[in-house]
């Protein structure tokens, strides 16, 4: 059986890294994508579906699977790799951005955030503690710290307060995990950098995680509308603050550029509702860009959605039979965008761990962006 938790960078170029996490339940390839199954469900695809787009690991959302069907009854029937079937590692979120962003009536104080919830207004308390918690009762291969993150481009006293509250809820979270001492000698624990766009307060964070220790860093704060070049811009040196010798993982991110512009600068994993969501609205992305399967010009193209795409769609059907599918309403519609999707995305990150390993992922990264963005 594999360790708990292990992290071994195979080779770099540039700043970009790819590499192995190897844990219990299986390894993730990195750089890796998570697709997102928010309620224990990647929308529209069977778990073997998920997995034979070459996804590794997915993710869990706590703070909707807390609300429904609650952490404890998903613990009395087995945790959520159980419930879904889906036996390979799962990150679960902390729940603290959707606590903040679906739910009303929110009070934050130094405890955590009282709410009411999205779904029947009934009240409920988050704290590091009750986060910890429930990714326990989840099952959760990698637990988030829970966090506050603020909207983008907040000022910076207002940037400052909320990161030195998340660095103090770090603490929490990494006691509260390191208490349930089964799990966790069975998980990980990855702590998150906030502090806005401001590099200094973006320093002190990551001193503070670090002393604090973890498994794993994110970077959080910047999938909350601050737009690419004001991500990339933290991504010039966010990652170079975090421990060479641990993932990076850039939370809520995102599209195929940003994917691929991140790598660039040294992020080894993401996740994003993007692929899944745009699928079941129509949009496919593809190496030539993404295309609105809606429009009338697709009524009658007989081409597939990416021509140099093997997933099954693409070696199955044509565009105007998607076209169709979609103007009719017909699940099977998206069903079969969203299976495109994440297979695009997959391959993506295939290609990027290909180029790096090979030193040639700054000709990648141009060959890349001068077919996308034509």
């Amino acid at each position: 059986m594999a360790d708990r938790f292990a992290f071994q960078i195979s080779a770099t170029d540039g700043a970009a890294r790819t590499g192995v996490i190897a844990m219990q339940r299986g390894e993730i390839r990195t750089p890796a994508f998570m697709p997102v199954g928010t309620a224990a469900t990647v929308k529209a695809m069977r778990p073997a579906e998920v997995r034979a787009t070459g996804a590794d690991i997915i993710l869990g959302n706590t703070y909707h699977l807390m609300l429904r069907p609650t952490a404890e009854r998903m613990a009395r029937l087995g945790g959520l790799h159980k419930f879904m079937g889906w036996d390979r590692p799962i990150l679960t979120d902390s729940g603290g951005y959707q606590v903040m962003s679906l739910s009303a009536l929110t009070k934050q104080s130094e405890e955590g955030v009282a709410f009411k919830s999205h779904l029947d207004g009934s009240r409920h308390m988050l704290s590091p503690e009750r986060s910890m918690e429930i990714q326990r009762l989840l099952g959760s291969d990698i637990v988030m710290a829970f966090d506050e993150c603020p909207p983008s481009g907040v000022d910076r006293k207002r940037a400052e307060a909320s990161m030195e509250r998340s660095m103090r809820w770090a603490a929490r979270s990494r006691a509260g995990f390191d208490a349930g001492e089964e799990h966790a000698a069975r998980s990980a624990l990855f702590g998150i950098q906030q502090g806005s766009l401001d590099e200094k307060l973006r320093a002190r964070s990551a001193a503070a995680l670090t002393g604090i220790g973890f498994d794993g860093y994110a970077i959080g704060g910047l999938a909350v509308g601050g737009g690419q070049e004001a991500m990339f811009g933290v991504l010039d040196y966010a990652p170079g603050q975090l421990p060479a010798d641990k993932p990076r993982y850039l939370m809520g991110v995102g599209k195929p550029d940003d994917l691929v512009g991140a790598v660039a600068r040294g992020v080894d994993m993401f996740d994003c509702v993007l692929p899944t969501r745009s699928g079941r609205n129509g949009q496919a992305f593809t190496r030539d860009g993404p295309i609105n399967i809606r429009n009338a010009k697709f009524a009658e193209d007989q081409a597939p959605l990416d021509a140099d795409c093997h997933c099954p769609v693409c070696t199955t059907w044509s565009r105007a039979y998607l076209h169709h599918l979609v103007r009719s309403g017909e699940m099977l519609g998206a069903m079969l965008m969203t299976q495109h999707n994440l297979h695009y995305y997959q391959d993506l990150m295939q290609g990027m761990r290909d180029a790096i390993a090979a030193g040639t992922f700054a000709a990648f990264q141009q060959g890349f962006e001068a077919r996308y963005r034509r």
